[in-house]
């Protein structure tokens, strides 16, 4: 398994968070649930299970469909999205400040 991300760390090992801890992540493409659930690294059945409040909420909306699978991505225009974005990109730039310390390499604010 690989590591654990900063903002699982610092929000907690759920499906949820690892869901939007992947789509933050790429959050400029767009996958199918098939995708989505192996990339989470969660079963789709529990992908299933979170992912109506997650489409009702508009925090991940349809894209596009290519054949007959139904792509989705992170809806970067909802607030608490880009909030969680901001959150992450300060977990994201405090590890680096961290690691650079530690390996003595000056890391710009």
């Amino acid at each position: 398994m690989k590591d654990e991300s900063t903002l699982i760390t610092f929000l907690g090992d759920t499906p949820v968070i690892r869901v939007l801890d992947f789509l933050l992540t790429e959050r400029d493409l767009d996958f199918s649930l098939t995708d989505i659930a192996e990339q989470s690294g969660i079963g789709r059945t529990t992908l299933y299970r979170i992912w109506d409040i997650l489409l009702r909420s508009a925090i991940v909306v349809p894209t596009r469909i290519i054949g007959k699978a139904k792509l989705y991505k992170l809806n970067a225009n909802h607030p608490a999205i880009r909030k969680l974005i901001e959150l992450d990109d300060i977990l994201i730039k405090q590890e680096l400040r961290t690691r650079a310390g530690k390996m003595k390499i000056a890391v710009p604010a």
